[in-house]
């Protein structure tokens, strides 16, 4: 099993939005960068990931799963771009911002601290351990 974040501006889709959808889920649709769509289609039904908030909170917030693999994403006339479904599993107990990440040496590595505008992302498994400790997971 692979982890990833996912990134979104909580005024756009908030984890309370993501939380609202129950175990249906929602479409993890809009991506439009080459390397986060590469990213999309390499995960796997039952892969986790953080769902962070971005430019408001700058904080992962919460858990979620890929329950639906990659289709296209009908919001893109190119068709170039897909999407993957993903459902919220739980909330961190307390969120993890990234100053906390950035301040943290065992996740210097993290593609978050060193290319923060990838809107998909991957997560090793030891930061994926290393956030939820700091999450209270």
């Amino acid at each position: 099993m692979a982890h990833w974040l996912y990134k979104s501006e909580p005024n756009v889709w908030s984890w309370d939005d993501q939380v609202a959808k129950g175990d249906a889920g929602e479409p993890w649709n809009g991506v439009r960068n080459f390397l986060a769509r590469k990213h999309l289609q390499a995960m796997r039904n039952g892969d986790t990931g953080f769902f962070y908030h971005s430019n408001e909170g700058k904080a992962i917030v919460g858990v979620v799963e890929v329950v639906r693999e990659y289709y296209p994403d009908p919001s893109d006339e190119t068709g170039r771009f897909g999407m993957v479904d993903l459902k919220a599993v739980r909330p961190l107990k307390r969120p993890v911002t990234l100053q906390e990440i950035r301040q943290e040496p065992r996740l210097a590595d993290m593609v978050l601290v060193n290319n923060s505008r990838l809107s998909v992302q991957p997560v090793t498994d030891a930061e994926w351990a290393v956030v939820l400790e700091l999450g209270g997971l």
